[in-house]
């Protein structure tokens, strides 16, 4: 079966490598994750720019994406969005409408909770424009967030409700089915056409924290509950959130998590609605 994965990082910031040191125990490298790919049968894979923070550089900037050993075939990305620098002048925005224009973007992501506006803050309305105007979904974190510093108030899934019905003809996707909050995330999803979500970022750890989670009957079940409530397999993506976990023991998580008969659209179909450029890569 081909794999598509939805959501992964690949960046040269140092927290992704001390993640991949620390937590996954993967090798945090172009040559890692071509690896991880051909053992998991991972075919393409979408890179979720991280906003910069630094002085005088654009969100997602072009270094976001290269590795000191090369890169890897098969990846799209969407573009990571900083709010403050909205608020400063056009050049954010500019930027982001130029990165759109190439064809490794696919995408648009944003990161409330990590930044303090909610989603349907109208600091978004030029950002949603842009997802309008070329035709991208947006995709959005929701849920915890690995910083103690970031408000939950601003990433809980029930947010990306009001949005979705301001916003009826932009595409949504809620980021790691908003965990801990996976049935409201649910729920969004199933009430709005034009919500979908991923799931990535369920587990971080190495492959035996994985296997160990798996065994975890009440929180797969939780999993499942949701997805049953839902009913909605036609709207859900796999995407991994590596470096946070390996990749193969991740899709063994999912696919126990997931009924065999939805796989291929959890794992391939479903993005390819989502995130049509991948068409021109597959």
């Amino acid at each position: 079966m081909k794999i598509i994965d939805a959501h992964l990082h690949f960046s040269c910031r140092p927290g992704f490598y001390e993640t991949a040191k620390h937590i996954s125990q993967v090798e945090f490298s172009a040559h890692g994750l071509r690896q991880e790919f051909e053992q998991a049968g991972v075919v393409a894979g979408i890179i979720m720019s991280t906003p910069s923070r630094e002085p005088n550089q654009p969100s997602g900037s072009p270094e976001e994406f290269v590795l000191e050993d090369g890169t890897v075939e098969g990846l799209l990305s969407c573009v990571g969005v900083n709010p403050e620098r909205l608020k400063e002048d056009h050049k954010e925005l500019d930027y982001i409408e130029g990165e759109l224009k190439k064809r490794m973007a696919t995408g648009i992501k944003l990161y409330p909770g990590y930044f303090p506006y909610y989603v349907y803050d109208s600091i978004y309305d030029p950002i949603y424009e842009l997802a309008r105007k070329y035709q991208v979904p947006v995709a959005i974190h929701c849920g915890d967030t690995q910083s103690p510093k970031g408000l939950l108030k601003y990433s809980h899934p029930l947010t990306i409700d009001e949005l979705a019905v301001k916003q009826e003809d932009v595409t949504f996707v809620i980021c790691h089915m908003g965990v801990p909050w996976m049935i409201d995330a649910a729920e969004v999803t199933a009430k709005n056409q034009n919500v979908y979500a991923d799931l990535s970022g369920l587990i971080a750890g190495n492959k035996e924290h994985v296997m160990k989670t798996k065994a975890k009957r009440l929180y797969v079940e939780y999993i499942q509950q949701a997805l049953v409530i839902s009913n909605c397999y036609n709207k859900v993506l796999f995407g991994s959130d590596w470096p946070l976990v390996p990749i193969k023991p991740y899709v063994e998580f999912i696919k126990h998590v997931i009924p065999e008969e939805y796989h291929e659209a959890v794992f391939y179909r479903n993005v390819l609605t989502v995130y049509p450029k991948l068409n021109e890569i597959l």
